[in-house]
């Protein structure tokens, strides 16, 4: 089955995946080695810290390129479902308690970040808000408590935000 991905977040998943071949993981093989060169392997804690970083390089490499294999890249600068919320959306939002607005992207699962805005897809918000139109309203069961959202706007073009 194939993931959803933004474009935006494909470069960027390429871009990491990139540092983490061309500098990363030459600088813990060069480590590796050099702390080889101390001797004692069972005492060597540069030499065993080295070994456990490389294990997370590499495990991180093998999950972005499983990522980027399987994902279905989707340009939201081409997408344009009117006012309805679909994948790639920057949705804007309004909590009826606090009158507080907030935007949100929906995205992929690898991309979210909830700090910039960015939304998993599968998240309880995201599966809420899909298929919405501006103007719905939409009931969330957050951690919190249930929590009433009005959609003010849902936007595409430029909604790949960095």
């Amino acid at each position: 089955m194939k993931s959803p991905l933004t474009h935006t977040g494909a470069v960027r998943l390429r871009e990491e995946l990139d540092r983490l071949k061309s500098t990363d993981r030459p600088r813990v093989i060069e480590a590796i080695a050099e702390a080889r060169a101390h001797g004692d392997l069972k005492e060597n804690a540069e030499y065993h810290a080295a070994r456990e970083q490389q294990g997370f390089i590499e495990a991180r490499i093998k999950q972005l390129e499983s990522v980027l294999s399987h994902a279905q890249v989707i340009d939201v600068s081409t997408l344009d479902a009117g006012s309805r919320v679909v994948f790639g959306a920057a949705v804007e939002l309004c909590d009826v308690e606090t009158d507080e607005t907030v935007t949100y992207q929906i995205v992929g699962d690898l991309e979210s970040d909830i700090k910039i805005g960015r939304v998993s897809i599968s998240s309880p918000l995201a599966r809420a808000l899909i298929g919405k139109s501006e103007g719905d309203s939409v009931t969330i069961e957050a951690p919190g408590g249930r929590r009433e959202y009005d959609i003010i706007a849902v936007k595409y073009e430029g909604a790949s935000r960095t």
